[in-house]
């Protein structure tokens, strides 16, 4: 049976990886408190159906009431799911970031949706009602919004994955009613660990939608230990020291593509879009054992896009653009 579904960055079926620059998750891992939860989960016993006291939790860490917090199965459900319940309240299309994370498109298009690209979030102009998703900072290019547009009369949904991992610059203030997707796991290291969250603005009709769509247990044990240590005070400077390594290992990573020739995009996070000066780096790479992300996917041939990596992966990725370099003299 043939499937539309979009590419991700994930096992591709080659030799083994020994260095992995394709993956925007945090390459420090967990919070020793956090880890040490996911692991002693109880896997006995079903999870609370309700999620009571998890959305209780992260409605007090957001200042949100707790049933305007609906738990996902990740960011990919949640993307899912409000797609539904936005085309359940009468949306007919779907404003998507291009380049942007597929599944925003894929969603929408499974559902019958027209899925409107947009590269600037001024182009979005929408000539019926419609979900517009904006991902802040926005994978794969690392950009933040610089200003909203007005979307009155639409539902917008922000996700917001990679805001943790934000380096540089100020969060900007969310567009009024706009729904957000919280996804922890990159932040933390942990994408095995299928965990999120939807935000519902005051819509409760909507928020009414996306619930009745979830399955009757939308998160394992281990995602509601994830999701009840994500606002711990541990894990907030746990992450902030993460940053701040994170900045470091991006600005040596930066010069090493730079001296040997790469162009590289501006971005806000560890990970960033480059366009290496031979057009097979990225499979001749990946023959030594060293992944980058083929950026052909998200409509941009001939670039990659890498994350900062510690300083070992980072000697192993010069050596090998050294050696395929003196392969071609």
């Amino acid at each position: 049976m043939n499937r539309l579904h979009a590419e991700h960055g994930g096992p591709d079926g080659g030799p083994p990886i020994t260095h992995d620059f394709s993956t925007n998750a945090s390459p420090l891992g967990p919070p020793p408190a956090l880890l040490s939860a996911v692991q002693q989960a109880d896997r006995r016993a079903y999870p609370d159906p309700h999620y009571a006291a998890l959305r209780q939790r992260l409605g007090q860490a957001h200042g949100v009431p707790a049933d305007r917090v609906l738990p996902t199965a990740g960011g990919a459900e949640g993307i899912r799911r409000l797609t539904g319940a936005a085309q359940r309240a009468g949306r007919v299309e779907v404003w998507v970031p291009q380049p942007g994370f597929g599944d925003y498109a894929d969603a929408a298009r499974a559902l019958g949706l027209a899925a409107r690209p947009y590269a600037e979030a001024a182009e979005i102009r929408p000539a019926a009602p419609a979900l517009v998703w904006i991902c802040e900072p926005c994978n794969p290019t690392g950009d933040s919004v610089q200003a909203w547009p007005d979307l009155a009369g639409h539902f917008v949904a922000v996700d917001r994955a990679y805001e943790p991992l934000r380096l540089q610059g100020d969060t900007p203030a969310l567009p009024a009613g706009a729904w957000q997707l919280i996804c922890p796991n990159k932040a933390l290291g942990l994408t095995g660990v299928r965990a999120g969250y939807l935000i519902a603005p005051g819509d409760g009709a909507v928020a009414e939608h996306a619930w009745a769509l979830a399955p009757s247990w939308v998160l394992s044990a281990e995602g509601v230990a994830l999701l009840m240590h994500w606002p711990d005070d541990a894990t907030t400077a746990w992450l902030a020291e993460a940053r701040s390594q994170l900045r470091d290992w991006t600005a040596h990573q930066r010069a090493l593509l730079a001296g040997l020739g790469w162009m590289q995009r501006p971005s806000c996070t560890h990970f960033w879009l480059a366009r290496p000066p031979r057009p097979d780096t990225a499979a001749r790479l990946r023959e030594r054992g060293i992944r980058v992300r083929d950026a052909e996917s998200f409509g941009l041939p001939g670039w990659v896009r890498v994350s900062a990596q510690p300083p070992a992966a980072q000697q192993a990725l010069q050596q090998a653009l050294l050696e395929i370099e003196s392969e071609d003299a």
